[in-house]
C-alpha cells in the first residue's frame, strides 16, 4: 500500500518502504512545494498551504517515522501483537503522507481550465464531457461525509478512468486498487479558515488551480 508515491515539478516525494523492508527504510521527509505558499491566492489562501503543508502534512510525516519504528522493533522481536495493533496508524499516517505528496502536485499557480490531448479524451470517452467529469468529481467530494478525499482514479484491469472518495487518509490505490491522478482534500482543514463551514465554495474554488500538467503526466505513467 504504501511503495509508490508519484511526484512533479521540484517537489520529490520519497518512496515509502515496504512493511518488510522497514530494517533498512530511510526516514520519511515532508516533501519542499513547488510553489510559495501564497501562490495559490485568492482561490485558497497561503494561511491555509501554510497550516497545511507545515503542520498537518508534517504532523503525518513525523507519525508515520514513529509508527514505523515501533513496527521494526515488533518485527525484530516477531511481536505479532504489536504488529497488527499498528496497522491503522500506519494506514492513517501512511496515506495521510501518500495523499498530500500527491494534491501538492496536483495544484499550480497557473492551473485550471480544461486537460488537453489524451486525458481530456478519456474524460469525454468515460464520463460524456468535461463538464459531466468536474460535476461528478465536485459532487462525490462534497458528499463526503465528515473528512476524506474526493479522487479520479484509473482503474488499470478495465482501462478506464473512475472517480471514488476515501474516508480519512485512506490512500486510494492502497484500498481500492484505483492509480491515484486527481486528489480533492476535504478535510476541515484544507478550508475551513477561508470558505468557513461551506465546502461547496472551496471545490468551486479549487477547479481554479488545477495543475492538468501533472494529472495528464500521471494518466500517461499509469498506462505504461
Amino acid at each position: 500500500m504504501l511503495c509508490r508515491l508519484a511526484s512533479a515539478g521540484r517537489s520529490r516525494a520519497r518512496l515509502v518502504a515496504p512493511l518488510g523492508c522497514l530494517v533498512s527504510r530511510q526516514k520519511h521527509t515532508l516533501p519542499d512545494l513547488p510553489y510559495d505558499y501564497g501562490a495559490l491566492e485568492p482561490h485558497i489562501s497561503a494561511e491555509i498551504m501554510q497550516l497545511h503543508h507545515n503542520k498537518h502534512h508534517a504532523t503525518y510525516v513525523n507519525n508515520l517515522n514513529v509508527t514505523e519504528e515501533k513496527y521494526k522493533e515488533a518485527l525484530a522481536k516477531g511481536d505479532v501483537t504489536t504488529q497488527v495493533s499498528l496497522q491503522p496508524a500506519l494506514k492513517f499516517n501512511g496515506g495521510g503522507h501518500i495523499n498530500h505528496s500527491i494534491f501538492w502536485t496536483n495544484l499550480s499557480p497557473n492551473g485550471g481550465g480544461e486537460p488537453k490531448g489524451e486525458l481530456l479524451e478519456a474524460i469525454k470517452r468515460d464520463f460524456g464531457s468535461f463538464a459531466n467529469f468536474k460535476e461528478k468529481l465536485t459532487a462525490v467530494s462534497v458528499g463526503v461525509q465528515g473528512s476524506g478525499w474526493g479522487w479520479l482514479g484509473y482503474n488499470k484491469e478495465a482501462g478506464r478512468l473512475q472517480i471514488a472518495a476515501c474516508a480519512n487518509q485512506d490512500p486510494l490505490q492502497g484500498t481500492t486498487g484505483l492509480i491515484p491522478l486527481l486528489g480533492i482534500d476535504v478535510w476541515e482543514h484544507a478550508y475551513y479558515l477561508q470558505y468557513k463551514n461551506v465546502r461547496p465554495d472551496y471545490l468551486k474554488a479549487i477547479w481554479n488551480v488545477i495543475n492538468w500538467e501533472n494529472v495528464s503526466s500521471r494518466y500517461a505513467s499509469c498506462k505504461k
